[in-house]
């Protein structure tokens, strides 16, 4: 609950302190051998183990040295903070602001203890055609990206003093609108193989960053622009129609309801994410659903109530989710 103001009753306290030790209890019974504090004894086979991060040699025990989960990959044994820092990747789905451009690059802030930077050749041109980039595309740099500008990427690798080298060269990557911005801590957000989610039935685009950062906006139709391209050139007189980034067409507005529905699933995954709760599709689906079924209004998700509610529907999940094991 750090980070959350709110004013609960004593009802609602006692309500959410029980909802929050049935959840510590199920989790203890989970990972009793796994969990660990600081100086707890890590059982180990002396003769091959590995000691990793997170871990200390005293005399002949291993310990921990911080609070976390152990894990154990074949010889290595260390331990996961519960609560660490972003720590990238490659190949990790990010999201990040645009805080300057700079010649041939634009620089990122990723929630992380460095920049980031997307190179010009990193990403795919407006017109969508594979080619070098030339002193023109640098001059047009603005037309795509500036200050402020929220985008989607993807971490290519490390330079040399540390930041991330990102690509954007997939469709599904790129410049962000129409939506809401959140930002949670890094680790309530796990790296699974899909980040990118399409809520068909709100109409609404969810994307979760591995860096914490986290959208939710108004669901954008991925066109591929060589196949546009193609169409374009076999009838001349639908040239007009293009909807490529940078295209003279100017954007509709956001119907009422898409935008409610946006502000429903941002507040979801920010009440989600201040009671300490690892956040996922499934989670922050069955809360908009819990909020839907109580007919509450967007600003009353984020009372004291609701999050009560949610504690004990959490709770409810996981305590039936073991049963059925």
């Amino acid at each position: 609950m750090r980070g959350i103001q709110l004013s609960f009753s004593n009802t609602q306290k006692l309500r959410l302190e029980k909802a929050l030790a049935q959840l510590e209890s199920l989790s203890s019974k989970l990972n009793s051998n796994a969990t660990v504090i600081v100086a707890d004894k890590i059982p180990v086979d002396e003769d091959a183990a590995l000691k990793g991060h997170g871990t200390l040699e005293m005399g002949n025990d291993v310990v921990a040295s911080v609070c976390g989960v152990v894990e154990r990959v074949n010889k290595l044994v260390y331990v996961r903070p519960l609560r660490a820092r972003y720590k990238p990747e490659i190949g990790d789905i990010i999201v990040g602001r645009v805080i300057e451009v700079a010649p041939k690059r634009w620089r990122l802030e990723i929630n992380f203890s460095q920049d980031a930077v997307l190179m010009l050749s990193s990403m795919n041109l407006p017109d969508g055609i594979q080619r070098r980039r030339t002193a023109v595309d640098e001059l047009n740099m603005r037309s795509i990206f500036v200050e402020n500008d929220v985008i989607c990427a993807e971490v290519r690798g490390f330079q040399h003093d540390g930041s991330l080298h990102l690509q954007a060269r997939s469709q599904k990557y790129g410049k962000l609108e129409r939506g809401k911005l959140l930002k949670i801590p890094p680790y309530l957000v796990k790296r699974r193989k899909q980040h990118f989610h399409h809520l068909d039935q709100y109409g609404v685009d969810l994307i979760f960053g591995c860096n914490g950062l986290i959208w939710v906006g108004e669901h954008v139709d991925v066109k591929d622009a060589m196949v546009e391209d193609q169409v374009n050139k076999s009838d001349p007189q639908n040239t007009h129609s293009s909807s490529l980034p940078g295209s003279s067409e100017e954007p509709t507005d956001t119907p009422l309801e898409r935008r409610q529905y946006i502000c429903r699933i941002a507040n979801a995954i920010t009440v989600f994410s201040a009671l300490g709760f690892m956040v996922n599709l499934d989670s922050v689906m069955e809360t908009v659903t819990l909020s839907l079924c109580l007919n509450l209004g967007v600003h009353e998700m984020l009372e004291a109530e609701f999050h009560v509610r949610v504690a004990e529907q959490e709770a409810e999940r996981r305590s039936t989710s073991k049963r059925r094991k």
